[in-house]
């Protein structure tokens, strides 16, 4: 997309904590996130697991390239939601499907409809998956 900005490398920081505990720092901000493994593999479920924490990067990924579109069209996409559910597979243990439902604050018949779901498809995080990872988007306009 022709708007975005020259690439430039961010630092982050993880420290394990020990019991499948990590601490992950943001360098630029200092914000701190924790994870924890999942109970399905030999963690408590305290916080997000990794692949967890994935999914959930992956909607805030495509909710702030359309937000970033928005603003340069006036839209105000406020109360945007998405939805991601995670399957994993067994052999080998990764993610499979990321089944994914964005509701929208707009009417079906935006104009910019198209725009937006490009704008997803065409995100960073969405990029940067592997072709494997099925990933079925369920649209819902509410405006």
């Amino acid at each position: 997309m022709g708007w975005c900005r020259i690439p430039r490398m961010v630092k982050c920081n993880m420290t394990y904590q020990g019991g499948l505990h990590c601490q992950l720092q943001h360098g630029p901000s200092g914000a701190t996130i924790y994870t924890d493994a999942p109970v399905d593999n030999h963690g408590k479920g305290e916080s997000f697991s990794p692949t967890d924490l994935m999914c959930s990067a992956m909607a805030a990924c495509m909710a702030t390239i359309m937000g970033i579109y928005a603003d340069k069209e006036g839209l105000d996409l406020t109360g945007c939601t998405i939805e991601v559910s995670k399957e994993m597979s067994a052999n080998p243990r990764r993610i499979a499907r990321i089944e994914t439902v964005i509701t929208i604050p707009l009417p079906a018949d935006n104009p910019h409809k198209e725009a937006l779901a490009q704008c997803v498809l065409g995100s960073p995080a969405m990029l940067s998956l592997h072709p494997d990872i099925q990933v079925p988007i369920t649209w819902n306009w509410v405006g």
